[in-house]
């Protein structure tokens, strides 16, 4: 174990008495002086609030590009309506074919033709749920090209005014006249897109259905 040497720890004590009494004698800093309370803080104005309404329904119905596109698609309706009656005739008149027949066929004959029959039916009923859908989606595409242009009119007609919210007429319940822009978007919108033709989708052909015909019964 090591030990000091004499006259050795005696000195580091001197030492250490005489740096803490240097210490206490220097002067203490002095404490910092209080400042004056800051005076709150302005709140910042955000941006003001400017409002746009559209009736867009009134659009899609009264400009001249949706009245031709109503036209088309109803002229298309009526074509396929008459090609559907025309059908439902040929079906009518073969069904009256097959009761009359009903006394002289066997039963199994008749069977048979009831199940073509029937499938000719379920046919024409596929064929009518594909032109209806056609029908649809024809619309849809032709009333989506008209939205795109209002859309850009109505950005336009906001930029312009600058609007920061653009509510449709149909989600509100009440509000001053003078915000409503339909007539504004209206008469621009005649004059961008003044007509519109129907691109037409092909219904979806119907494969004709084969019935199974029924095995006679062996004796």
């Amino acid at each position: 174990m090591f030990r000091l040497r004499n006259g050795v720890a005696p000195l580091i004590c001197v030492l250490a008495l005489g740096i803490a009494a240097a210490q206490a004698q220097q002067p203490k800093p002095a404490a910092p002086a209080k400042q004056p309370a800051a005076p709150p803080a302005t709140p910042v104005a955000g941006p003001s609030l400017s409002v746009l309404v559209v009736d867009v329904q009134a659009l899609l119905q009264n400009s001249k590009a949706a009245k031709m596109v109503h036209a088309q698609i109803e002229a298309k309706r009526a074509e396929y309506a008459k090609e559907i009656q025309h059908q439902e005739e040929l079906l009518r008149q073969e069904r009256d074919t097959l009761q009359r027949q009903s006394s002289t066929l066997s039963a199994a004959a008749f069977n048979q033709k009831g199940r073509e029959f029937q499938a000719k039916v379920n046919d024409l009923d596929r064929s009518v749920q594909s032109k209806r859908q056609a029908l649809e989606k024809s619309n849809a595409e032709a009333l989506g090209k008209i939205q795109q242009s209002m859309l850009k009119i109505i950005t336009q007609i906001a930029k312009q005014r600058k609007a920061n919210l653009v509510f449709q007429r149909g989600e509100l319940v009440l509000f001053d006249q003078q915000f409503d822009v339909t007539d504004e978007v209206l008469q621009k919108l005649d004059e961008q897109l003044p007509t519109l033709t129907v691109n037409f989708v092909q219904p979806t052909p119907v494969t004709p259905t084969t019935p199974t015909p029924v095995k006679a019964r062996r004796r």
